[in-house]
């Protein structure tokens, strides 16, 4: 087990070290200048000599990349040439809003997903079975952004139930300041008792969490559905049957129990990708995030910002996947000898 967790950890690193090096060789080859960016929109071309000087623009991309990797170890993630700022310290601002998104578009992903493809499961073959199927499969490959545009055009604009974009209502900053602790409004509010604050947080959180909990819901259904008839068969679950047990029982109780395991699974790889399918939701829905973050340094061709943020997700997506590989080879230890 203990090699198993070595060449697993050691895996990890070559992949983030590989992802911080091609951020870094796509950066270095887009067309523009950060220096010119930090320096000012009326920087002379000496003032612009010196920031790409201070910015370490004039080393060779082997030296700054290895640099980089050595401020990794230390915290410094580098400045950001938009905001002036530890990069660091500014994805620990934005990105508890991003992650407040995820958790929620996961939580609507599992209530929705996992009743839907037991249903599905309950009833193979029927009418329904093919409309959940056919939904999941439209959850799954809908773009993002096609279906917060509809949702915005329908809940917001036409119906006027729900606010359109940010994250509360700003007329709440005089008569019910938010009291800032985790950076994640909804969290902050309910801390505080700020239930005016909360209401109005919950009320900008539907759509764009809706949104993202497409693909999870799309993806859990049918991995619930198709473990759920995998597991039906299981003799355990044939005695349950015969001893009288109802079918809702024997599908939501015993079948399901053995269809756990590849289900959360999904889930934690569900949570890292939606993770980066958050950043088009954000800019849609003005969701100050980690999303909102990139697109401002992408523009202004903040290296790195762009190299941070990249960095972040990856990280969380190999650790993801390195939780769920650990779980996986401790619960068998077949895994551990490939």
């Amino acid at each position: 087990m203990i090699r198993y967790v070595g060449r697993r950890f050691a895996l990890a690193l070559v992949v983030v070290a590989g992802v911080v090096i091609l951020t870094f060789v796509i950066a270095d080859v887009v067309p523009g200048d950060p220096a010119a960016s930090w320096a000012g929109p009326h920087a002379s071309a000496a003032q612009i000599a010196r920031a790409r000087q201070y910015l370490g623009l004039d080393q060779p991309l082997a030296v700054r990349i290895g640099k980089y990797f050595g401020g990794i170890v230390t915290g410094n993630w580098g400045t950001s040439i938009h905001t002036h700022r530890p990069v660091l310290s500014d994805i620990a601002t934005v990105a508890p809003a991003t992650i407040e998104l995820v958790v929620a578009a996961l939580i609507i992903g599992v209530v929705v997903g996992i009743p839907l493809g037991l249903a599905a499961a309950r009833w193979p073959g029927s009418l329904g079975d093919h409309a959940i199927r056919a939904g999941s499969v439209l959850g799954v490959s809908m773009p993002v952004f096609w279906l917060a545009l509809i949702l915005q055009l329908v809940f917001a604009q036409r119906l006027r139930l729900l606010p359109v974009a940010g994250q509360y209502d700003p007329n709440l900053v005089f008569s019910h300041p938010l009291v800032t602790r985790t950076q994640m409004p909804v969290l902050d509010s309910l801390i505080s008792g700020n239930w005016a604050m909360l209401g109005s947080t919950l009320e900008h959180l539907i759509l764009p969490a809706l949104v993202v909990a497409a693909y999870p819901a799309g993806v859990i259904a049918r991995m619930v559905r198709a473990q759920v008839l995998d597991t039906v068969g299981e003799a355990h679950v044939q005695m349950v049957r015969s001893l009288g047990f109802p079918e809702r029982t024997v599908f939501g109780t015993f079948a399901m129990k053995l269809a756990w395991n590849p289900v959360a699974t999904v889930l934690a790889l569900v949570f890292a990708y939606s993770l980066v399918n958050t950043f088009l939701v954000e800019s849609i829905f003005d969701w100050p995030g980690l999303g909102s973050y990139a697109a401002a340094a992408i523009s202004t061709l903040d290296t790195p910002a762009i190299v941070g943020v990249t960095l972040f997700v990856a990280i969380v997506y190999v650790a993801c996947n390195l939780i769920v590989d650990l779980v996986q080879a401790a619960l068998d230890p077949r895994i551990r000898l490939r």
